[in-house]
């Protein structure tokens, strides 16, 4: 049987963990509550391969189609509360009604872990901000979960999220049941051309289809359009 990842958040953290699990062939839920903090930037600076910077919202809007590629489904509703059932699995019950069941959760949610009052998980009080420790490959104290991004006391930064995401994710491939190497596509014969087995996760792919891909890839950039102004902090007045 697949195994489900439920992952709490839907910012650069979420979504990149998201992506990783989803890729390695694990069904992968995104419990998305609205806008993420990131959506309040006015200009998205120091991201890798975008020299002059990026819209935030359109550097969240790409990354949740890249999920929705890869095969992430999402469940636009906050999560109000994680338990496990009696047979260790996770349950995930949202403001909406709806609830989901997980063999790994991964919360990525902005610091409020209030959603997590049923296990016992070390945490670090901020001011109005509760973090989660983590070790150094994200996971908790409480096995099958792990915390990504803010809530993990990372750097308030996108691609810092989105980096702890990966390892998020990439940890929980490592604990899940699947077999896996690297996700990682390499040139037609790089394994095999070497005697080699092709690795779990890899893809080797020929020249016309390596340029096929890339031709897609430099048409969507071409398709960004100027995205929505930034969403006001609450405090601020009209």
């Amino acid at each position: 049987m697949t195994q489900r990842v439920a992952v709490v958040g839907g910012g650069p953290a979420g979504l990149t963990a998201a992506i990783y699990t989803a890729r390695a062939g694990l069904q992968t839920t995104v419990y998305d509550a609205g806008e993420p903090i990131l959506a309040r930037n006015a200009h998205l600076e120091n991201v890798p391969g975008f020299p002059a910077g990026v819209n935030a919202r359109t550097f969240l809007e790409n990354t949740r189609e890249q999920a929705d590629r890869a095969g992430v489904e999402f469940v636009d509703a906050r999560v109000e509360h994680v338990e496990r059932d009696n047979d260790g699995r996770f349950v995930v019950d949202t403001d909406a009604g709806a609830s989901g069941a997980a063999d790994f959760v991964v919360a990525a949610s902005w610091p409020d872990s209030s959603y997590l009052e049923a296990f016992e998980l070390e945490r670090i009080d901020r001011g109005s901000k509760t973090m989660l420790s983590t070790d150094e490959f994200a996971r908790t104290d409480v096995e099958g979960l792990y915390a990504a991004g803010r809530l993990a006391r990372q750097y308030h930064q996108a691609v810092v999220a989105a980096g702890h995401g990966a390892t998020a994710g990439l940890t929980v491939v490592d604990d899940s049941d699947v077999a896996y190497y690297h996700d990682w596509v390499a040139p037609d014969g790089y394994f095999t051309g070497r005697g080699r087995e092709l690795p779990p996760g890899c893809e080797e792919i020929e020249e016309t289809e390596r340029r096929e891909r890339e031709r897609e890839s430099l048409s969507a950039l071409r398709a960004l359009s100027p995205a929505d102004s930034p969403t006001q902090h609450p405090s601020v007045d009209d």
